[in-house]
This record gives C-alpha cells, sequence and structure tokens, in this order.
C-alpha cells in the first residue's frame, strides 16, 4: 500500500495522496485534471486500474465545493485499489470518465440523479432511480425527508397523481409511548404465568409408572 502511494505521489505531484483510516489510498484531483489522470491511471503498468468499480458523491453544504465525486478504481492485474476524490459546486461540471471507463454512464446518471452533479460530456444525464417528473435530488442535506410531493392512485381519475405532501398529526408529534414502552404483557405470557401457578407437573418416576 506504501508502494502504491509513493507512486501515486510521484506521478500526481500537483496532488493529495493519503493512506486515510491505514487502508486506503486517497488521491484527490484537480476537477480540470481528471480525464487525462484517469487515463494514466488505466493505462500506466505501474497502476493498471482497468476497472472503475464505483462512482458516489457525498454532501457538504458548508463547503463552497459542496459536492465531492469519489471513484473507486481496481486493479486485477495487480490486486490493488485506489480511491479518487474531486471536488465541485452544484454549477460547475465534472469532466466525465465514460470514454475512459463506459460503465460510468450508470454511476454518472446516480449521481446526476441523487446529487445534481453534472458532468460535462456525459450524454445520457437522465434520472435513473427517481421518476422522470421528480423535482429536486434526494440525497441532497438540505432535501426535506418528506419530499416535497407523494405520489397515489386516484381511485376516481383512474390514474396516478402527484399532490403536495400532507402529515398527519400522528407523525408531527412523538410525545406518545412507542409500542415496546406502552406493553406490558405480550401476547401468550399468560400460558407462562399459568404454568407458574400450577407449578411442575410429576414426573413419571414421581408417580411410581415405569418408563
Amino acid at each position: 500500500m506504501s508502494q502504491l502511494a509513493e507512486a501515486v505521489a510521484a506521478a500526481f505531484p500537483r496532488d493529495s495522496v493519503s493512506v486515510e483510516r491505514g487502508a486506503e489510498v486517497v488521491l484527490r484531483l484537480r476537477r480540470e485534471a481528471l480525464p487525462d489522470s484517469m487515463r494514466l491511471l488505466r493505462d500506466d503498468p505501474r497502476f493498471a486500474f482497468e476497472q472503475c468499480m464505483d462512482i458516489c458523491g457525498t454532501d457538504w453544504p458548508e463547503k463552497p465545493e459542496r459536492f465531492e465525486v469519489i471513484y473507486n478504481l481496481l486493479s486485477l492485474t495487480l490486486n490493488q485499489r485506489l480511491r479518487v476524490v474531486v471536488s465541485t459546486d452544484a454549477a460547475t461540471p465534472v469532466p466525465s470518465v465514460v470514454e475512459v471507463w463506459p460503465t460510468a454512464t450508470w454511476y454518472e446518471r446516480e449521481a446526476w440523479d441523487m446529487y445534481g452533479i453534472v458532468f460535462a460530456g456525459q450524454t445520457d444525464l437522465r434520472r435513473l432511480l427517481t421518476d422522470y417528473g421528480f423535482e429536486g435530488h434526494p440525497l441532497r442535506k438540505d432535501f426535506p425527508l418528506t419530499g416535497y410531493v407523494e405520489v397515489r392512485y386516484d381511485e376516481e381519475r383512474k390514474q396516478v397523481v402527484y399532490e403536495p405532501v400532507k402529515l398527519t398529526q400522528d407523525f408531527r408529534n412523538f410525545d406518545f409511548l412507542s409500542p415496546w414502552e406502552g406493553l406490558t404483557t405480550l401476547p401468550g405470557d399468560e400460558k407462562v404465568h399459568l404454568n407458574r401457578i400450577e407449578g411442575p407437573k410429576p414426573s413419571q418416576a414421581d408417580e411410581g409408572v415405569k418408563p
């Protein structure tokens, strides 16, 4: 792992390389250097990262560049892994790596759907996990847990309709006892109490019955 970190640091002197949690080599790249750097990591025999296993995002609303795009790379040839991190904001696109790894299309669509991260050069930025009419990006920290609209089937109109979220009062007040705190006796406990009152049944030996 230390050899991989040293090789990555030598290949990317302008970027940050670290070993986090004692188990992961992390390369923090400049956004504009992403495509060329990824090609180097794939083609250079020192690295040979043939596979991009995953692309995901994280949201840090307090930072000027609130989003981090994380690439998890795997080298089957050398049996080593590398995590690449790129930062961006809600408006600045990140270069797509679909020309380096064609499977990145699926992951970039997911990052766009969940976080609203734009990928320059990606021609298939469509919704992936949400509906096509969905508003907002549900994994952003400022997205409400209840969402903005709810979906139901309208029996009169005979179709699925979208309506603003309406929470009943029970979902707003949590001052009532939970089911675990409110129950003092569970179904079936009466059998246990009854056996304790009657006492254990005598065995065959006590009754003088031969086995």
